[in-house]
């Protein structure tokens, strides 16, 4: 089962191209949650992850994020359970979008770790400040909404975790729900515009490499998007030291050169940070981008010291 995987880890590393997909984040590893629903729980412990970013700064209308994910591992009913919930907003020039997602994950043993088969449901609320906006010609300028203001998506994955390696694979917007565009009033038309969320592919892959010195880690990673026209990659290096502090490069496909690094402040609370380095056409236009982590885990439940007996047979 190892060899496989890592075999799948350095095929995905060799595959390159270019997409438009849905926000993404540098500290990916941190996001499992929200590209996979099988992720929930997968870690056997509650895992809280904030994630802040800054695209592409000093671009006009340059994309704004924020991600919260949150997961809980249960026990119920002589089975295992992952449990989730998963916003975000993306902004980006007049277009506001606001995701919300509950997850469920149904985890079993399989080999020396656990596979999660998971699925996700919520809503997009998309809109455009179309009152921000000054047109070169006189025209219509759309909010987008459903006719109820939010838009029903479903997504699924599986996610199989060891002590040392992590592969999933999911999809988002499974349903490619239909959004719908209806003019505000005073515009000067009811024409609806219409077009459906495009369904969404994602694979993803790790592994934790024990050096020699056992205060050192490293730890590649890897994520494949693709909309199923185009794909991108993100391919990561991360150097653990002491299990306390990291620093890692990773190479976004056609996009970017990232740098991050990263600190434990106390047990279970992580800090880090990322800057991103345009590598496209759009270099020269802007002074990069900025993400902040912020990540919190524990376990729950109490475990109980070991005790030792005494028989009577050897007294």
């Amino acid at each position: 089962m190892k060899r496989l995987l890592i075999s799948a880890l350095i095929i995905m590393m060799c595959f390159q191209g270019k997409a438009q997909y849905i926000a993404q984040v540098s500290h990916f590893m941190y996001d499992q949650l929200r590209t996979n629903p099988g992720s929930a729980g997968s870690m056997d412990m509650v895992c809280i992850n904030g994630i802040i970013r800054q695209q592409m700064v000093g671009f006009p209308g340059n994309p704004e994020n924020f991600f919260f994910n949150a997961e809980v591992p249960l026990s119920l009913l002589g089975g295992r359970h992952g449990v989730g919930l998963s916003m975000y907003r993306d902004a980006i020039g007049l277009n506001t979008d606001i995701n919300l997602h509950l997850t469920y994950a149904y985890r079993f043993t399989l080999g020396d770790g656990t596979l999660g088969i998971g699925a996700n449901a919520g809503f997009v609320d998309n809109n455009v400040a179309s009152d921000q906006f000054v047109p070169h010609d006189e025209g219509d300028i759309p909010s987008i909404t459903s006719p109820d203001g939010m838009t029903f998506t479903v997504g699924a994955g599986v996610f199989y975790r060891t002590e040392e390696i992590y592969f999933g694979i999911s999809a988002l917007h499974l349903n490619e729900p239909e959004v719908i565009s209806t003019p505000e009033s005073g515009v000067g038309t009811t024409d609806e515009f219409i077009y459906n969320l495009k369904r969404h592919y994602y694979v993803t892959a790790g592994y934790n490499m024990q050096l020699s010195n056992p205060a050192w880690e490293i730890q590649p990673a890897v994520l494949l998007k693709s909309d199923g026209v185009v794909t991108a990659m993100d391919l990561n290096l991360t150097c653990v030291y002491n299990k306390k502090f990291w620093g890692g490069v990773s190479y976004r496909t056609g996009a970017a050169v990232v740098g991050m690094l990263g600190l434990e402040l106390f047990e279970g609370f992580k800090v880090g940070y990322s800057y991103d380095m345009q590598t496209s056409a759009l270099i020269n236009e802007t002074q990069g981008s900025h993400e902040i982590l912020l990540s919190y885990s524990f376990k729950i439940g109490v475990e109980k010291a070991p005790q030792k007996y005494k028989s009577i047979r050897f007294l």
